[in-house]
């Protein structure tokens, strides 16, 4: 039978899929239609079997275990290593360790790719912890560390969703834009070098990941009930992670409870504060100027260090980089009532579904900003009515997130001894072309707004008016 969905290949092994939440439902359709495998080998590992019911009528296996420490070696090698050829595993989990199942993986010469880079349970609430400890920067220094003393290798792909993973791939896209745009003649670049290079030749001070979710729920939220269109446990695990930003060579500011890190590339600060009670003011095309939390996310680091160029060991040019996540409007009163009491979380959560959403879009995209042109956003407007259209079990958020991990895998299949790899290392061409079909409109939108445009001077500011850009302006204090 034919489909209009192209077949990327076939993964020759077992597939392990650690996690069944709502991305690990919303990523088993695309797998289906992509690729070709053997289904008696397809096995999904989940404490939860909530939703078993899918893999029933598919004849996948599940198993119901949660993965610790002490026996995920135990669970997963029979279950990767099951027959010939070389297996996949999809980890899309919480609570269980991005880098153990990746070494893990490289070990037995296994396909990796997940979302994040997740901690065994115990980091993201640890308040004993000193803040710098509880960083994705720390975590990602942790990978890092892994890569460099372990070079090449089998495959493994780190954090490749929506954000990070796909807003890497963005932002290429946007330099290559906005140099067409600008008259500055340029090929594709062929290296981190080259890329970061382009980014200061046109002047780009700085990229938010300015998001705007307006979904909408059918039912009012309840009080006492924490509401979102992605992972909650996901969300408030690194809401109430320390506010971290990459950090401009421009930037001329800095608060007074900002840290910087004394270990790795040194291209990021955090501040004495949790992300998701942090504001920056950001632009996203339909709702113009807005609000935005300082969430921390892998991609806020991995881009600044990205295009980074130095001179003698020597940071001369790096962009700020930072998400900028308005939220649906559930998920915004969920975390106002989070914290006022204190940053606890209610018991009941729940994801809004497709069947929960009457309407709405997740525009999410890159702000790149500074040029010849101000400010640029490119990104994807995916509405849940085309979501619907498009792929089942899984509303516009979530579906960003799974075509992601689609398109990582593919370029997985395509590279299959590159090492640990972030998605800004990866070919966004090619990761885009699989991708952009499940994204909805997919566009590019010049902006003149700044961080300072119609302030209103009812109160004196701490501004700095000769650069708009500049982060004490972008913070909302």
């Amino acid at each position: 039978m034919t489909t209009p969905w192209p077949d990327y290949g076939a993964i020759s092994g077992p597939i392990v899929m650690i996690g069944f939440g709502s991305i690990g439902r919303g990523t088993l359709p695309l797998i289906e239609r992509h690729f070709d495998f053997d289904s008696s080998r397809f096995v999904v590992i989940a404490p939860d079997d909530t939703d078993k019911e899918l893999l029933d009528e598919r004849g996948i296996r599940f198993v119901q275990a949660a993965l610790t420490p002490e026996n995920y070696r135990e669970l997963l090698t029979p279950l990767l290593t099951d027959g010939d050829g070389q297996g996949f595993c999809v980890n899309l989990s919480v609570d269980v360790s991005s880098l153990d199942v990746m070494k893990l993986c490289r070990e037995l010469g296994v396909l990796y790719i997940d979302t994040v880079v997740e901690p065994w349970p115990g980091f993201y609430f640890d308040e004993g912890a000193d803040p710098a400890e509880r960083t994705n920067y720390a975590l990602r220094e942790t990978v890092r560390r892994e890569k460099a003393a372990n070079p090449g290798g089998t495959t493994a792909v780190s954090c490749c969703g929506a954000n990070p993973g796909m807003v890497s791939w963005f932002v290429k896209q946007a330099l290559l834009d906005i140099a067409r745009d600008t008259g500055v003649e340029t090929d594709t670049p062929q290296s981190r070098e080259g890329w970061a290079s382009l980014m200061q030749r046109l002047g780009v001070k700085g990229v938010h990941i300015a998001e705007r979710d307006t979904q909408r729920a059918r039912e009012p939220r309840p009080m006492n009930q924490f509401w979102n269109t992605w992972s909650v446990e996901g969300f408030i695990s690194e809401g109430l992670q320390p506010a971290e930003l990459g950090w401009g060579t421009h930037e001329a500011w800095m608060p007074e409870n900002a840290r910087t890190f004394d270990a790795g590339p040194q291209c990021a600060i955090y501040l004495l504060q949790p992300g998701a009670n942090t504001r920056v003011r950001s632009w996203t095309p339909t709702a113009q100027a807005q609000y935005g939390f300082l969430v921390t996310h892998n991609e806020a680091i991995s881009i600044a260090d990205y295009y980074t160029l130095s001179e003698g060991g020597k940071a001369v040019y790096r962009p700020t980089c930072h998400y900028a996540y308005h939220p649906a409007d559930v998920a915004v009163l969920s975390l106002h009532e989070m914290f006022g009491r204190g940053g606890q979380a209610p018991e009941a959560h729940k994801i809004l579904d497709e069947h929960d959403i009457i309407d709405g879009i997740d525009e999410l995209g890159v702000l790149l900003f500074g040029h010849a042109k101000n400010a640029y956003w490119y990104g994807s407007q995916l509405s849940i009515k085309e979501t619907r259209k498009l792929a089942p079990y899984q509303n516009a958020t979530g579906l960003q997130v799974t075509s992601a991990v689609l398109a990582g895998m593919v370029w997985a299949l395509e590279n299959p001894e590159a090492g640990i790899v972030e998605t800004d290392e990866m070919d966004h061409a090619l990761c885009l072309k699989v991708q952009r079909p499940y994204l909805g409109p997919v566009k590019g939108y010049y902006t003149d707004w700044t961080p300072l445009t119609d302030r209103r001077g009812f109160f004196p500011e701490d501004t700095d008016d000769s650069d708009p850009w500049q982060f004490r302006n972008v913070l909302v204090r």
